[in-house]
């Protein structure tokens, strides 16, 4: 059979295709207020910033695919919301976050344009971000319950999965800071690989920790004060394959656990861009396709 140039249900398989959305005129424009972003955004630095993201990406010989820019989302940037990429091809998403609506369509689009298969949509009152997802292996998927993903949500993409024979376990997030801000089942957890998980333990549901000591995971528990000072953005790396990461830098006690537990990381500055619109590298990432698809 021929091999695939789409499929994840991985989040450490070795990542062989990833589609980004470079910063255009809308980020650079947007309106900090209306956009929940802080006070370190800043428009003349985050090109440089992203480009140093992307040149880890592209050194690991990642491919990259290129989203046409979106005029009406500043938040376009962070591509692994809008869509989630399943081994038979994508789900758009319905994001809970209502300014950022117009980007399912701009995904729908763009995998028209690369003859990837869309195979459902979440729709109406329904409201879910692949940011609550995490692929634990090939047929189990968590989901976070929370402000940007409602119990409809899951509901619908329990019911699209389930013809690919993929359990979807949900969780109930915190509060934390609040409805505007942006807290995400991935805000607490990035798996480093198959046996290693990275993790805010105090604000992670007692579930998931469970669920992911039974599965034999070491639990490394980043620190608190970190997570307070970037927003949750220590905690959010991107896994090029496992145990090779690419995270932000200046969070030195998060990168000393992963280093100390035999990872390789990448680093980049997350003050222009990451930081302030509270979204890491996993975030501007849309994996389209981890390991070998056949």
């Amino acid at each position: 059979m021929p091999v695939n140039n789409y499929g994840v249900s991985s989040m450490v398989a070795k990542l062989q295709r990833v589609a980004l959305h470079a910063p255009g005129s809308t980020l650079r424009n947007a309106d900090v207020h209306q956009w929940h972003y802080g006070q370190s955004f800043d428009p003349q630095e985050l090109d440089k910033d992203y480009q140093a993201f992307v040149s880890h990406i592209e050194k690991a010989g990642v491919e990259v695919l290129w989203m046409p820019e979106n005029t009406e989302s500043a938040d376009a940037i962070f591509t692994y919301d809008a869509s989630l990429m399943t081994p038979q091809g994508a789900i758009l998403m319905n994001p809970g976050k209502a300014r950022r609506i117009s980007e399912s369509e701009s995904h729908r689009v763009f995998y028209q344009s690369m003859d990837i298969p869309v195979i459902g949509q979440v729709t109406g009152k329904a409201k879910c971000e692949a940011g609550d997802t995490l692929w634990l292996d090939d047929k189990t998927l968590l989901i976070g319950r929370g402000y940007r993903t409602n119990e409809a949500g899951i509901t619908q993409l329990r019911n699209l999965l389930g013809d690919q024979g993929v359990a979807v376990l949900a969780f109930d997030l915190p509060c934390y800071q609040g409805e505007e801000a942006c807290l995400h089942l991935m805000s607490l957890i990035s798996l480093l690989s198959d046996d290693l998980a990275l993790v805010h333990k105090t604000l992670l549901p007692v579930a998931l920790a469970q669920l992911l000591s039974a599965r034999g995971f070491e639990l490394l528990e980043a620190p608190a004060e970190e997570f307070d000072t970037s927003g949750g953005l220590n905690l959010n790396v991107l896994t090029l394959e496992p145990r090779h990461v690419v995270a932000i830098n200046g969070c030195d006690k998060t990168l000393s656990l992963m280093h100390n537990a035999g990872c390789e990381i990448d680093t980049f500055s997350g003050e222009s861009l990451c930081i302030p619109c509270e979204g890491g590298p996993t975030c501007m990432t849309r994996p389209i396709l981890r390991g070998i698809n056949n």
